[in-house]
């Protein structure tokens, strides 16, 4: 079976840099979906929506690739959370979860153009956020990097400092699931290893 062009249906570099950290090239492709028409309140359910719409957007540009859709969310205390509109938005966020901890779903959909297969399913990492004063808080959101996350924090940037622990998988975290990515495709019929060194 050919192996088709691997393409990420996101401007993320969180993803595109744990891609390359895993031998896989993408080719860049940014969705620009507006998530606003999704309003679903089960995490599960939005986020592999959102993922599958993201994905969906961009095939229609390709003939025979494989595009790959994700999207993140904090769930805590009942409550869902994507990315902070502004710094007193992602102020208010950190004060309710400082010394607490949330479940950090992210979706993840996979459509094979060249088999006319779509896969979609999501990943489940629970997040154990330290304590923090309002000043380390304050300090946080003004370096402008919880503007840009899901859940108002990077694990791998400046946010790391503010995680006691995660149970489940890092890379989800991060932005989508490598172990997830690697399942899906033997579902498709590849070996992840088929895909080191793919892209434009």
């Amino acid at each position: 079976m050919p192996i088709p062009q691997f393409v990420l249906a996101s401007a993320s570099p969180a993803r595109r840099r744990l891609l390359q950290s895993a031998g896989i090239e993408p080719i860049v492709c940014p969705s620009d979906f507006d998530e606003s028409q999704v309003q679903i309140n089960d995490p599960t359910e939005l986020v592999q929506t959102l993922a599958h719409s993201k994905a969906e957007t961009v095939a229609s540009g390709f003939d025979s690739a494989l595009i790959m859709g994700c999207d993140s969310v904090l769930a805590i205390d009942g409550g869902i959370y994507g990315k902070p509109i502004n710094e007193e938005e992602a102020c208010q966020r950190w004060q309710k979860m400082q010394g607490q901890f949330g479940d950090l779903y992210t979706g993840h959909a996979l459509i094979d153009l060249s088999q006319n297969r779509t896969l979609v399913k999501c990943q489940v990492t629970r997040v154990y956020f330290a304590p923090m004063s309002d000043r380390a808080i304050r300090a946080y959101v003004s370096t402008g990097e919880p503007l840009k996350c899901a859940g108002s924090f990077a694990l791998e940037g400046r946010g790391g400092l503010f995680v006691d622990k995660i149970e489940g998988c890092h890379s989800n975290v991060i932005g989508l699931s490598l172990p997830l990515l690697r399942q899906m495709l033997a579902e498709l019929g590849y070996e992840v290893v088929d895909f080191w060194g793919s892209g434009a």
